[in-house]
């Protein structure tokens, strides 16, 4: 299982690609591996405000629905549409085409509070 070093990750497995003053979230492999085949992805609007850890969308697999908690505070600045019709890319390919949305910081210092790879994979491994 995959945990790329240069992201960063939350207790509910979202990573986090730092870019500049704006991230890019997504879920992570072991979230979609755990999930199932996921079947819709429900995001907000650009122009949408995100809390730190208060939900900010929905996966939907066919075990389950669940809830996507936004590892930083911000405003949604882009979306990946192609989630809309192609939501299988959160199965195949979770750091790259299934990034979900991308978030202009309000707080940059939210992101000291997020794992490392390695703490994040410590954690799943704990498991």
């Amino acid at each position: 299982m995959s945990t790329p070093k240069e992201l960063r990750y939350t207790e509910e497995h979202e990573w986090v690609k730092a870019e500049g003053e704006q991230v890019r979230i997504g879920i992570t492999h072991f979230a979609q591996s755990e999930l199932g085949d996921i079947v819709f992805v429900e995001l907000p609007e650009v122009g949408d405000e995100v809390t730190i850890n208060e939900p900010f969308g929905s996966v939907e697999s066919v075990k389950t629905v669940s809830e996507l908690y936004a590892p930083v505070s911000g405003k949604v600045v882009e979306v990946n549409e192609e989630l809309n019709d192609s939501p299988e890319f959160v199965n195949e390919s979770p750091y790259e085409k299934a990034w979900m949305i991308v978030v202009e910081l309000s707080d940059s210092s939210e992101l000291d509070n997020l794992m490392t790879a390695e703490q994040y994979e410590a954690m799943i491994n704990e498991n």
